[in-house]
């Protein structure tokens, strides 16, 4: 065990199935963290609803287990705003970068970063983290209409080593989480939009029983996705959001907020 940039501890995983996977597990006997796990390698990662996450070697795989004292959902803004921060400060060129909810971050338009969280009984949450550093998965291993994947070394020519990344993410995570504790969601959410891709362009919001195509309005302030369709506005928690095909990716922005 040793001390992360940003004051909790980490511990560095040669090999796991997943590091959400053993962050649950040690949840599950006890552990609310605050704590790193970081893997080398994983031989089952997974993203959001149960699909596979794919590491090539030199990627990152982390997860921040620890115990919130309120609103565990709205952590996946605070996580995307530490990438962003990370990403930029890896490359010197925050402008690269881009926001899509409710969970990935783009570079130039193709997806770099995915987060997942997931709760345990004992009220512990695991974030996890996954980067594409040195290499993106094959684009025929994912479903046809994912974002294409990129890679940081080759999107931006840079290609930080998995502890490298960690020790620009773990600080980044705490300051914004240091903020939340302090400030409430509105902050959160006004330097997440700041930085977010495709902000009054058309979407399709898949969800289990139906398909919505419409306008991306913003994001309100419980953090659910507002979509303009043609019969009005709808508010959603949760849903796959894929955008039509003139968007361009990222949003240009320099970071603030």
């Amino acid at each position: 065990m040793t001390p992360a940039a940003g004051g909790t501890a980490c511990e560095i995983l040669d090999v796991t199935d997943s590091t959400n996977a053993e962050a649950l597990r040690r949840a599950a006997v006890g552990e609310t963290g605050p704590l790193w796990l970081l893997a080398r390698r994983q031989t089952a990662g997974r993203g959001r609803r149960g699909r596979a996450w794919s590491m090539p070697a030199g990627n990152f795989a982390a997860t921040l287990l620890f115990r919130p004292d309120r609103a565990p959902a709205q952590r996946s803004f605070v996580a995307a705003l530490a990438l962003f921060d990370a990403l930029g400060q890896a490359t010197g060129r925050y402008a690269l970068f881009g926001l899509k909810w409710p969970n990935d971050v783009l570079l130039s338009g193709g997806k770099v970063a995915g987060i997942l969280l997931e709760g345990a009984p004992n009220g512990a949450l695991a974030i996890g983290f996954g980067v594409n550093l040195a290499e993106a998965p094959d684009p025929a291993d994912l479903e046809p209409t994912a974002v294409r994947p990129t890679s940081l070394a080759t999107g931006a020519e840079v290609c930080p080593t998995p502890e490298e990344f960690l020790s620009l993410l773990a600080p980044a995570y705490a300051a914004w989480e240091a903020r939340f504790l302090a400030e409430g969601f509105a902050p959160i959410r006004e330097a997440w939009l700041a930085r977010a891709s495709g902000v009054g362009e058309g979407i399709v919001a898949r969800l289990p029983h139906r398909t919505l195509t419409g306008r991306f309005e913003t994001v309100d302030p419980q953090g659910s996705l507002v979509i303009v369709t043609a019969t009005g506005r709808e508010t959603l928690p949760a849903a796959d959001v894929h955008f039509l095909p003139h968007h361009e990716g990222a949003p240009g922005h320099a970071p603030r907020g």
